[in-house]
């Protein structure tokens, strides 16, 4: 889990997701960079781990929702503390 959570493309991902339920078009947008498969493998080890849960509505086009699960929210609050460490003494083009 540790090996999960000190994923930069993660940690993003929680963070990004603390803002409620998103779909994964909006999450790409979010985090600047990341790779539609790096992001799809994130946010599927994410689901796998119980730190989120996909949510196919069954609509045409489908649509797909990821929303952070209470290990998932319990998991934010340190995240952004680090988040906010490294933006304060590293800076963000690390």
């Amino acid at each position: 889990m540790l090996d999960l959570l000190a994923n930069k493309w993660s940690a993003l991902a929680i963070g990004a997701l603390e803002d409620g339920p998103q779909r994964n078009g909006q999450l790409k947008r979010r985090l600047e960079g990341v790779s539609p498969k790096v992001l799809s493998q994130t946010l599927k080890r994410l689901e796998d781990h119980g730190l989120l849960t996909r949510t196919v509505y069954p609509e045409v086009p489908a649509r797909v929702e990821y929303e952070l699960t209470d290990l998932g929210h319990s998991a934010a609050a340190p995240l952004k503390h680090l988040r906010d460490w490294v933006e304060h003494n590293v800076g963000t083009d690390q």
